[in-house]
């Protein structure tokens, strides 16, 4: 395997030969699958794994292959546009929907891909795994936000009354009370829940925890037109304990899957700044929910890494190679290299998933419990060798500072990892390019040039246009030819 499971030490197969004298070593060299070029970025990358015993792939085909390709986006939700392009691309060249693949480090990348599948109508199905919005986590965060938009709706209110633990578990009577007393009276589960916190038909400790929530439910409700959408939804996740709740869990470490639970919530919040109202945002997860899975249309593939063990695709989409991300933080965190080298194994599986193109995309900053985090590439871009790179966007170049890929990425020289830091710090670079829309634009360093929603501005290539929204310099505009773009402020002009 060229990766571990759980119980799995490498040292096993390294001490081999040690441990059995006269063992023949096979090596199994020749690859039916993926093109050189492919099998030259993976098998470049791998060799920077100490532990492993070395061999060198050859491609069964000689036909000319595609590059690895590597692409740098703004952010990502640019990234998830980059790869539903691509895909739209190849499928009007002919080539099939089940033939392609996105493979994720951690479940929690999922959201921004789905989204952009569900928008250009592509079907796609997530293996290993539920779909984002069907993850029970994100179902209790919405059953929260249903009932501070609508305090009637009973079914959601019955799912979270209890999460965190309010007193009205399976061994109590709590939620047997509440009910029957809903159904006799004819009334909503707000309204039983309203009036029973006032009568000793509940134990005193449900009766506690359940006034305190109605009245954080008065609170939210209060606050839900007066707050942005992201900054309501982590109130309602911080002050109701159920974020609380579930990091606990993830800290106890019996559930593998706890920590995941906590990066889809913070998913979650970090993906609700594109909506104007809570409103806006639930009548989009009920779309959402209402898309029908096709059961015999072809589909994209979305999954982890980790699920695509054993599995191939002519066309495999590799987004997220961003430090912290992939090589994921813990690997960055813990002592020696063992976790890092598991993480570059991954990256190989990954790679050598595909048989005819590769694609990798990282992003340069991206928005993590609503607030944007600039990131720095992976260090393992940098160890890709460069004859089998093809580097993206209209201002990259194969070498030269950080030129590879519009921003941050290293050139593919000898002397490029020296230029970062890892864990965060980077050097000061030269002034960069950066690609929007598909067009490049510099990146402004002065202050926020007093731009306003309702601004009208002229640009030189889009016309005139209506300024809808401002994020630092960055400005999200309608244009009257361009249509809809986000462009830094300093190549517009207020009328």
């Amino acid at each position: 395997s060229i990766y571990s499971w759980r119980g799995a030490e490498v040292a096993n197969i390294l001490k081999f030969e040690k441990d059995f004298p006269g063992a023949k070593v096979i090596r199994l060299e020749r690859n039916y699958r993926s093109t050189a070029h492919i099998l030259g970025a993976a098998s470049g990358l791998i060799s920077y794994n100490e532990d492993r015993l070395g061999k060198t792939l050859h491609p069964q085909s000689k036909d000319e292959a595609i590059k690895v390709r590597v692409e740098s986006l703004w952010d990502g939700e640019s990234e998830a546009r980059y790869v539903g392009d691509e895909i739209e691309s190849l499928q009007s060249k002919g080539e099939s929907l089940d033939e392609m693949a996105i493979l994720v480090r951690a479940g929690f990348q999922t959201r921004e891909f789905e989204e952009r599948m569900i928008t250009l109508g592509l079907p796609y199905k997530v293996v290993g795994g539920l779909r984002f919005y069907e993850r029970e986590e994100i179902r209790d965060a919405i059953a929260y936000l249903r009932v501070v938009n609508q305090p009637n709706d009973s079914l959601a209110l019955e799912r979270i009354i209890n999460k965190p633990a309010r007193g009205f578990g399976a061994k109590t009577k709590g939620m047997q009370t509440l009910l029957e007393y809903s159904r006799k009276s004819q009334v909503s589960l707000y309204s039983a829940a309203n009036t029973l916190v006032e009568t000793d038909e509940l134990t005193p400790k449900a009766r506690t925890g359940l006034r305190e929530l109605l009245l954080q439910f008065e609170t939210w409700r209060s606050l839900k037109d007066g707050l942005d959408v992201d900054d309501l939804v982590g109130q309602i996740l911080d002050e109701s304990g159920y974020m609380e709740m579930r990091v606990n869990e993830a800290k106890k470490g019996k559930d593998v899957k706890a920590q995941g639970r906590v990066d889809n919530l913070k998913e979650l919040v970090s993906g609700l700044k594109e909506f104007e109202s809570l409103d806006e945002f639930l009548e989009h997860v009920s779309l959402v929910m209402d898309v029908q899975d096709r059961v015999n249309d072809p589909k994209v593939t979305i999954m982890t890494l980790h699920a695509a063990k054993g599995l191939e695709f002519d066309t495999v989409f590799l987004p997220g190679w961003e430090e912290g991300t992939f090589p994921n933080q813990r690997a960055l965190d813990e002592s020696g290299n063992s976790a890092l080298e598991e993480e570059r194994r991954l990256g190989y599986v990954g790679i050598t998933r595909a048989r005819k193109r590769s694609f990798i995309s990282y992003a340069l900053r991206r928005r993590v419990f609503g607030q944007y985090n600039d990131m720095l590439p992976s260090r393992f871009i940098d160890e890709l060798p460069a004859p089998h790179i093809e580097t993206g966007g209209e201002t990259a170049t194969p070498s030269g500072d950080y030129g590879g890929g519009n921003y941050g990425f290293s050139g593919f020289n000898d002397g490029a990892q020296q230029r970062f830091t890892y864990r965060g710090k980077r050097e000061t670079r030269p002034e960069k390019l950066i690609t929007i829309d598909d067009y490049d634009v510099q990146v402004s360093d002065a202050p926020d040039g007093g731009y306003r929603k309702g601004d009208h501005v002229r640009h030189g290539k889009f016309g005139t246009g209506v300024v809808l929204n401002v994020d630092g310099n960055k400005l999200d505009i309608a244009f009257s030819k361009g249509g809809r773009k986000k462009v830094i402020d300093s190549f517009v002009e207020k009328i």
